[in-house]
């Protein structure tokens, strides 16, 4: 099989966005589709999840897009799994000065993503910027953020009066804190980047794998729920 058989998640969240090619998906849940250019696949593991991941490249012979992966508060990891499917045509667009700014989850200008109920309350944008454009964003208070430049290039600010860092593809900037984040792009041949942002847990993290747990001994107990067969509480019937 081409891709990623059968695996196992406990205790994060997968956020796959599709740019050229598909990606198809089955899980444990019993959900089965096809995500392609646009859509969205948002993934809550829990407690426990097994799912197979299969892309295909797009008409040009290319697969492009991104996996983040979200962190769980401690009292929710072992919550029940959950599966979203998010078409592009649900993805509402802002095209305005030079600016097309896509908003998977949060709110831009008052249009709110179509991800709702994540603990880390996440904003996640695609913006694309023409040559010279701006784009600017007040973050939700106390926000980590971090944006992913996969196309072209700019200067990208925290706060008012920042005179930002140049950025080029492919390189993420991790910001600094602060409320508000502004971007101006590069003067010839303009910039396109995912921004993602959330709420900080405050907790220890212990990844392994495709776990990511509180402790080491929550990593041994995933573990061992593998090899006795009780690692999936949920499951099609």
């Amino acid at each position: 099989m081409v891709g990623f058989p059968t695996h196992p998640h406990r205790g994060i969240e997968t956020v796959t966005y599709i740019l050229e090619g598909t990606v198809r998906h089955r899980d444990s849940l019993g959900n089965s589709g096809v995500i392609g250019p646009g859509d969205v696949q948002w993934m809550t593991s829990g407690r426990g999840i097994l799912h197979e991941e299969t892309p295909t490249r797009g008409p040009d012979g290319l697969i492009r897009g991104f996996q983040l992966w979200v962190n769980l508060p401690a009292a929710e990891k072992m919550g029940a799994p959950r599966y979203q499917e998010i078409p592009a045509a649900s993805i509402p667009i802002l095209q305005r000065d030079g600016a097309q700014v896509r908003v998977v989850a949060g709110a831009y200008e008052g249009m709110a993503g179509p991800v709702t109920e994540i603990a880390a309350r996440p904003v996640y944008v695609d913006v694309g910027l023409e040559a010279g454009a701006t784009f600017e964003l007040a973050l939700p208070e106390g926000h980590t953020a971090c944006a992913y430049v996969f196309e072209g290039g700019g200067d990208f600010g925290i706060n008012t009066g920042d005179a930002g860092t140049q950025v080029r593809a492919t390189q993420l900037i991790v910001f600094e804190a602060g409320d508000s984040l502004a971007v101006r792009a590069a003067p010839e041949g303009g910039v396109r980047f995912v921004l993602m942002a959330g709420a900080p847990f405050g907790e220890p993290i212990v990844p392994y794998g495709p776990f990511v747990m509180n402790t080491e001994d929550e990593i041994r107990q995933a573990l061992a729920d593998l090899r006795n067969g009780t690692f999936v509480t949920e499951s099609a019937i």
